[in-house]
């Protein structure tokens, strides 16, 4: 995948998590329908967490000599932010426009700059491409179960990822 279609792809997400959380009442929004035990409010608030550390990550390996990036742990974060309380519609504002944020920085950079690195407290080297897979990668995987729980909660929608 070229560099322009792996933005593109991450840019998407915005979008798409909007529509994945559209209609929401607050009921389906705390209820804990399989599949896992997060409700929806959890998982994206999860979703913002994460992609707001990435977007750090990101911008540390574009603008920084190797920097070091910090692991951090998703079920502390979870109990520790009282995560399945956050309001959804908050929580997908901010993460459509941290995409959208990013892909402006994003879209300058060079082959060189996707080939910069940082270094991973858990799992070592790693490339700004590399980063940017991970995240576009991580919400498809969440949105699969954001759609299953819409389904058991019965207001299903029609998923989209942005693999697609």
């Amino acid at each position: 995948m070229s560099h322009t279609d792996l933005i593109e792809r991450y840019a998407a997400g915005g979008p798409l998590l909007v529509y994945a959380a559209s209609g929401l009442a607050p009921e389906h929004e705390q209820a804990r329908p399989g599949p896992g035990d997060w409700s929806i409010a959890t998982l994206v608030a999860h979703l913002v967490d994460t992609d707001l550390v990435y977007a750090d990550r990101m911008k540390r390996v574009i603008a920084e000599e190797e920097p070091p990036l910090v692991a951090f742990d998703e079920n502390r974060w979870i109990d520790g932010l009282d995560s399945q309380h956050m309001p959804v519609t908050e929580a997908v504002n901010l993460f459509a426009a941290n995409r959208k944020w990013m892909a402006h920085i994003l879209r300058k950079g060079s082959e060189a700059t996707f080939a910069r690195f940082g270094n991973h407290s858990e799992v070592g080297r790693q490339t700004l491409a590399q980063i940017v897979t991970t995240i576009a990668n991580h919400l498809d995987h969440h949105l699969r179960f954001l759609y299953a729980k819409r389904g058991k909660l019965g207001i299903a929608i029609t998923p989209r990822y942005t693999a697609n």
